[in-house]
């Protein structure tokens, strides 16, 4: 096991790749195009798993047990396009993030996002220039995991101070100091956040940032546990949200922690709105990925293959049970990647 300092090493002293702003997570230096016209192996699965016509699936390693290789062997034998990776489960593993990168484009896997980076903005300066040496740290890991979106959740620690232009404003230091790398960030409400729990918080403040890099993250469960309003995610203008996560959950009497880590389930397995919502969330003009993130231990238990053929199925039929609203299929099968900087844009009251 490879504690965070050690992973970080790696790519100290590498300079940073300069990266566009694009859906589509470049694969690693050996598996591009090569110069003779020749394509790497990772670069031919890949696009043979997801062609032109269809959005990237994804999910996060959280989602499965076993070691990171047995998930990312799964998810890929699963026909999953992307994949998600957890901290957690990077730190529990023997690979380190180069190796975590080789692997996943072997099975031509892309590494859509890194996560979750915690507790950083709406704090006092002292506290915020400690969190940005934190957050380099992290921007560390997420270039040599050849990754180019970070998920930063919103604050949940009482040193968050509830001003929401501090926090914008640091928000967009943030993005600042993840664009000298080419990296993005998406920002995303936890429903147990301190300040920011809801969707429409979380937009306020990157749009207030202003920052083509920084990007909305809207999670069903983050939302759809609050019974929160979902509908006005349509008329987000199209780039706002970065990236769509989605799991269901049952009906639960008890706390919002706890219900999350622990019941979260496929879509179409709970009791929770999530097509609706998914619906709501492509006609903003969203083509990206759509990601399963699952916290639960009984999947956790199970074999991962058998639990990655499940999450691929509840998104195959989600996408079905959708195909006949003209918008959703347009964003589940878009001609061409249409993700762009979006425009600063209000979002009035509800």
């Amino acid at each position: 096991m490879m504690n965070d300092e050690n992973k970080t090493q790696i790519v100290r002293d590498r300079p940073s790749e300069r990266r566009g702003r694009s859906v589509r997570i470049p694969l690693q230096r050996g598996d591009r195009a090569r110069g003779d016209g020749r394509e790497g192996r990772g670069e031919r699965l890949a696009s043979a798993r997801a062609p032109a016509a269809r959005a990237p699936r994804s999910i996060a390693t959280v989602s499965l047990g076993g070691s990171l290789p047995e998930k990312l062997e799964a998810i890929a034998a699963a026909g999953f396009d992307g994949v998600e990776i957890v901290e957690a489960d990077l730190l529990g593993s023997a690979l380190s993030p180069t190796e975590v990168r080789r692997r996943s484009a072997d099975l031509g896997l892309r590494i859509l996002l890194f996560q979750p980076l915690r507790d950083i903005e709406g704090v006092e300066a002292p506290l915020f220039h400690e969190n940005l040496d934190r957050a380099r740290r992290f921007f560390d890991v997420t270039e040599a995991l050849g990754c180019e979106l970070v998920l930063v959740c919103s604050n949940v620690s009482p040193d968050a101070l509830p001003e929401a232009d501090r926090a914008s404003e640091q928000l967009g230091v943030l993005a600042d100091v993840a664009a000298e790398r080419g990296l993005r960030v998406g920002y995303e409400a936890l429903a147990w956040g301190r300040h920011v729990c809801r969707w429409r918080e979380a937009y306020r403040l990157v749009n207030a940032a202003r920052r083509p890099n920084l990007g909305l993250v809207v999670d069903s469960f983050h939302t759809l546990a609050l019974d929160d309003e979902f509908e006005g995610l349509r008329k987000l203008p199209d780039g706002a949200i970065e990236f769509i996560q989605l799991s269901d959950a049952p009906r639960l009497a008890m706390d919002l922690v706890s219900w999350s880590r622990h019941h979260r389930c496929f879509p179409g397995q709970g009791a929770l709105p999530v097509a609706r919502f998914l619906a709501a969330a492509l006609a903003s003009g969203y083509s990206g990925p759509v990601s399963l993130e699952i916290f639960n231990g009984e999947y956790r238990t199970r074999p991962p293959g058998a639990v990655a053929a499940d999450g691929i199925h509840s998104l195959i039929r989600l996408e079905e049970s959708l195909a006949s609203e003209a918008p959703v299929r347009r964003a589940l099968a878009p001609p061409q990647r249409r993700h762009r900087a979006r425009p600063a844009t209000p979002l009035g009251p509800r």
